[in-house]
């Protein structure tokens, strides 16, 4: 099995800047996107720091893993540490520096290992499985508004119109210590994996993005109309997009023990 990716950014229609940040390490077969917030400039700051983090602590242990992860524990732990250790970053700028204060981030993260995928989330940004046409929301926000439809307060389709939609209950940087909530959901060659900030899952229901996904083979295609159906409806946040595609096919000469490459 192999893996594709494609990512893309955009500002949407209502901002100037973007606070969003992606990085994609093919040869890790790692994912990262933050959704940061804060006052001027430090949104950006907070998610560049985050995914950046994340990436450089990942890719080390991995490196230091030579001999492969021995247990499922171990990469969630490892996945859960490297959170922490950008969320310490974040917050020890936003304490230290006056025109940080108060910056912060979303995070979500795609580790891909064997017939695996691993999803690590923190706040709304998401991740998504398509899967033979049918599209699965893989985290599970944490928000006020996921708190008030657990709870029975709000149904789904009141909470599409609910004024709650952008308060988050967990966000990296905001406190010393963060907990990124770690599942690991079965691949399969043909699945599409997709990790996106809440300017597209806020612009388009998921019939709708299912729909748009369903449409093209093509990633960048894919992606490129993702975000354009986001704008189309109101574009009111920065969206940002990365999709992974497991393909068929044998892996490719690498780490024995971390059979994805890049296609």
């Amino acid at each position: 099995m192999q893996l594709e990716f494609f990512s893309a950014l955009d500002t949407g229609r209502a901002r100037s800047n973007n606070e969003d940040a992606i990085r994609v390490d093919e040869d890790l077969a790692l994912a990262v996107l933050a959704d940061g917030m804060g006052g001027y400039n430090a949104g950006e700051v907070a998610s560049a720091m985050a995914v950046d983090h994340v990436c450089e602590d990942i890719a080390r242990w991995l490196t230091a893993a030579h001999e492969g992860p021995r247990d499922e524990e171990e990469i969630r732990q490892a996945m859960m540490a490297s959170a922490q250790r950008a969320n310490q970053a974040v917050f020890d700028a936003s304490q230290n520096r006056p025109e940080y204060a108060g910056m912060g981030t979303t995070l979500v993260t795609a580790l891909f290992n064997e017939d695996r995928v691993w999803v690590g989330h923190i706040g709304d940004s998401r991740a998504y499985r398509l899967r033979g046409g049918k599209l699965e929301q893989l985290s599970r926000d944490h928000s006020l508004l996921q708190e008030q439809i657990d709870a029975g307060l709000l149904t789904p389709e009141e909470a599409a119109y609910s004024m709650n939609r952008n308060l988050v209950t967990r966000a990296v940087g905001v406190e010393p210590v963060v907990e990124l909530e770690v599942v690991g959901h079965e691949l399969r060659a043909g699945d599409t994996v997709m990790l996106c900030s809440d300017g597209l899952s806020d612009m388009l229901p998921d019939a709708a993005i299912a729909q748009v996904m369903r449409a093209s083979d093509n990633l960048e295609m894919t992606a490129q109309a993702l975000i354009a159906a986001a704008n189309a409806a109101g574009g009111r946040d920065n969206i940002s997009v990365v999709l992974v595609r497991a393909k068929g096919g044998a892996a490719q000469t690498g780490r024995a023990w971390w059979p994805f490459r890049r296609a």
